[in-house]
């Protein structure tokens, strides 16, 4: 009975087609066939020229950067020499700017930049921090994904469009509400006495700090999710709450790519232009009180360069440029090197 199953299964597999293996004489190898991508590479001959040319092409792209970057410094630096030779480094310490005596200086341009940069961050990154754990840690499934859309929407407003709000919306508030109950509170300090005139540092700084809100949020939330879930798993084990898997288990891992994030977004504030042009009050001077208007260095080249009508004007406002664009890039990188000290390594994943 075992036998004649056998027979009738070697019946059934057999085949009118004979086999490769078949047809093959002893003691030949069995070629196995190629897929249609191999097939594909062996007719297309060789093409080491083609990789060669691809090579170079995505070279030449690269160096097409740096190139850009170089022309760019490379201009800046020829075009204000005038004001560098006569003015040297004392040009950055030096406050006054009138340009009919033909006195510049960058100390009060400077302040102003740093004074409502800082006033962004000490806003905006308390706030992006929060909005990146809650999307990242606690936010419903459902939530997540129209929530971290229009966050990451309000970087895609043109900055015009921020300023115009603010002169027609934030301005009034400020000038009505905000700042009278800052200086009632906190008048003491010395930050907030002075006339009260809604535009000011105070407007820059916030102004600002809704702009590199989105910026700050989405990095630290990539910078969150790229840490491992054993991380959160091992401190959860350990018996920690909510809080503190969050602030043992992701917020310590993420530390350094947070600080990239706030480094770019401190990047983002100092070389905004526009809208803080509209708020700040264009004012070349240095007040303790966030009520005054200042001035920022991206504000005076956009207001003052069409009105530059000498040549040593036009190159003080020129170096303002230069300074600008150094710092921007010396933040940029900074930022991009501790974003990848803890990013490298992980995995991607996708929520």
């Amino acid at each position: 009975m075992v036998k004649f199953k056998l027979q009738e299964a070697r019946v059934e597999g057999h085949s009118d087609t004979p086999s490769r293996a078949d047809q093959a004489s002893p003691g030949t190898p069995v070629q196995p066939e190629h897929s249609v991508v191999r097939r594909f590479l062996l007719s297309r001959g060789n093409s080491a020229w083609t990789d060669r040319a691809f090579k170079w092409l995505m070279l030449g792209c690269a160096l097409t950067i740096f190139g850009i970057v170089a022309l760019i410094a490379s201009e800046l630096v020829m075009r204000s020499q005038l004001s560098i030779n006569k003015f040297g480094i004392a040009f950055f310490f030096h406050q006054a700017w009138d340009p009919v005596s033909g006195d510049f200086g960058a100390l009060a341009f400077i302040y102003g930049t740093l004074g409502s940069s800082f006033l962004a961050l000490l806003i905006a990154v308390p706030l992006a921090i929060g909005l990146a754990i809650f999307l990242t840690e606690m936010c419903p499934r459902f939530l997540r994904g129209p929530l971290a859309f229009f966050t990451e929407l309000l970087a895609a407003i043109p900055s015009v469009v921020y300023g115009l709000w603010a002169v027609f919306v934030l301005v009034p508030l400020l000038r009505e509400h905000v700042n009278p109950f800052l200086a009632k509170a906190l008048g003491w300090t010395g930050f907030f006495g002075g006339p009260n005139f809604g535009i000011g540092m105070l407007a820059a700084g916030v102004i600002l700090a809704i702009m590199i809100l989105p910026i700050v949020s989405s990095l630290t939330r990539e910078v969150m999710t790229a840490v491992p879930h054993t991380q959160r798993e091992a401190v959860l084990a350990l018996g920690a709450t909510r809080w503190e898997m969050i602030r043992m288990g992701v917020l310590r891992n993420a530390r350094i790519g947070i600080v990239g994030s706030v480094i770019l977004g401190l990047g983002r504030a100092l070389g905004e232009t526009m809208a803080v042009t509209m708020v700040i009050g264009n004012r070349p001077e240095i007040a303790k009180s966030l009520f005054a208007p200042g001035y920022s260095m991206a504000s005076v080249i956009a207001n003052e360069f069409s009105e530059a009508t000498d040549d040593l004007y036009l190159s003080a406002l020129i170096e303002i440029g230069l300074a600008l664009f150094i710092v921007t890039i010396i933040v940029n990188a900074i930022a991009r090197l501790l974003v990848w000290a803890v990013t490298r390594g992980a995995p991607a994943r996708v929520n």
